[in-house]
């Protein structure tokens, strides 16, 4: 047989027994986008969808004479006349939806981090005051709380036993910081009431859930006592904002000069108000 027909013949009984060749690899399939996330009201009347994003949102019929909008920890809430039909409703959705929707998307991003700062009262639980975290130890040696400030770790020893529950624990760290609280306030608005030439003539602690001071005519200081958590440059912030008040009672630009007299760099300051999410003590 001719060398060139047995090649022929060779070829073709092996490729009889041979497994085929495989196919061609397909290509990668494209990722798929992660589905828009859905703002739903817990209290829904109704629902629109909104730059691809479902949104249920808290219906309520008022006296007032034009549609309003609210966007809260637990969604959209809207207010409209009683007169006012729901398609004139959406289409005024619609036309704030960027802004609906940016302040959903902050209002959840705001929940997750405080979900994350929500407090486990135990022993070795850690808190922030002035800005440094603080470890709190239970058998505090027969005493309510002594905090010890030169340790390695800050530590506040409280005295209850290591069988104590999480509301006392949480009662007896927040009773503590609420002493130290008053007592740096005050020592706090000596020094700026000097500063700014005003009399401040009661100091009193608030547990506000949104505000963090005021300020009345009468000279009365109200101060949020969870702002010990914070370190002292944003106290200095918040206690001249509210004596600047017993200067001028508004936020004009002759006030904020006030601020600035006795605080010259406030603004870095405020931003870290802003920014920071405090432990939630519940």
């Amino acid at each position: 047989m001719p060398r060139g027909l047995q090649a022929s013949l060779t070829t073709q009984q092996l490729s009889l027994f041979d497994d085929p060749p495989p196919p061609p690899a397909a290509p990668p399939a494209p990722p798929q986008p992660a589905p828009a996330p859905e703002f739903l009201h817990p209290n829904p009347q109704r629902e629109i969808a909104l730059g691809g994003h479902r949104v249920a949102y808290a219906l309520r019929r008022s006296r007032r004479r034009s549609i309003g909008f609210v966007v809260g920890a637990e969604g959209l809430a809207v207010s409209a006349p009683r007169w006012v039909g729901i398609g004139e409703i959406e289409a005024a959705l619609r036309e704030k939806a960027a802004w609906i929707l940016r302040k959903l998307h902050e209002q959840r991003e705001r929940g997750q981090r405080l979900a994350q700062a929500r407090v486990e009262w135990r022993d070795g639980v850690v808190v922030p005051f002035l800005g440094r975290d603080v470890t709190v130890r239970l058998g505090g040696r027969g005493v309510a709380a002594m905090f010890d400030a030169e340790a390695a770790v800050p530590t506040l020893h409280i005295g209850l036993p290591p069988s104590a529950q999480p509301e006392q624990i949480r009662d007896a760290v927040q009773s503590w910081l609420q002493r130290q609280a008053r007592r740096i306030f005050e020592e706090r608005c000596m020094i700026f009431a000097l500063r700014l030439g005003v009399r401040m003539k009661r100091l009193g602690l608030s547990s506000a859930a949104t505000r963090w001071g005021s300020a009345s005519a009468d000279g009365s200081i109200r101060l949020n006592w969870r702002l010990v958590h914070y370190a002292l440059p944003v106290i200095d912030y918040v206690v001249t904002h509210e004596l600047a008040h017993l200067r001028e009672m508004n936020h004009s630009a002759a006030f904020w000069d006030v601020v600035r007299e006795a605080l010259p760099d406030y603004e870095s300051a405020r931003g870290a108000l802003k920014a920071e999410v405090l432990p939630v003590f519940a």
